[in-house]
């Protein structure tokens, strides 16, 4: 599955983003992505961390293994983390 992301860029942005690389949307394209897989290696670094501790299969591939993460509660996403650090907050 895919999902898409789209962002919206006053003209004054744009221009900027025009100055800083051939290609805005390329720009944009290639941050998303390269983002996503340093999360993806920090994830599989825990994972194989948190299996090689307790004694647990892998999942095999790297999308298996974010996953596999996730079920396990190896990892959380941000909103989650935001979440809970906001309940915990003293009033």
């Amino acid at each position: 599955m895919t999902q898409t992301i789209t962002i919206e860029l006053t003209d004054t942005q744009f221009k900027g983003l025009e100055y800083a690389a051939l290609s805005p949307q390329e720009w944009a394209d290639n941050a998303v992505t390269n983002r996503a897989r340093i999360a993806g290696d920090e994830i599989v670094a825990a994972l194989v961390a948190h299996c090689n501790e307790n004694s647990i299969a892998l999942a095999v591939g790297r999308d298996a293994q974010i996953a596999q993460a996730f079920e396990l509660g190896v990892v959380r996403t941000a909103a989650e983390v935001q979440a809970e650090n906001e309940a915990n907050m003293p009033e």
